[in-house]
């Protein structure tokens, strides 16, 4: 029997498109928690939100956060749930505009 693909959300990939356009930041973990290393990480290098950290937990294993004015959180809530997220809005926005633009001047 074929096994039948996952239907893909498509406010999630929308979210995934967002989040492109915002700075990444690659570390690892060490002896602490992702969550917690991810918070040493912004307090020390002082990274202003909006932002998405990557922190490899091990070899086979990166957790993704999101860094916003509300606080740290997964980033797959926040592919899903995009529209919450001020900073983001502004993006989207943009993004809007310049495909406005583009379908405009074809």
């Amino acid at each position: 029997m074929a096994r039948r693909r996952k239907r893909k959300s498509r406010r999630r990939l929308e979210g995934r498109r967002i989040l492109e356009c915002v700075p990444q930041y690659s570390i690892e973990s060490g002896a602490e928690k992702p969550v917690t290393a991810a918070r040493n990480f912004i307090h020390s290098e002082g990274i202003a939100p909006p932002a998405l950290l990557l922190v490899k937990r091990n070899e086979h294993t990166t957790d993704r956060y999101f860094w916003a004015e509300k606080g740290l959180f997964g980033a797959q809530y926040v592919e899903e749930n995009h529209f919450l997220f001020p900073s983001l809005r502004l993006l989207m926005g943009e993004d809007e505009e310049v495909a406005g633009l583009s379908s405009v001047t074809r």
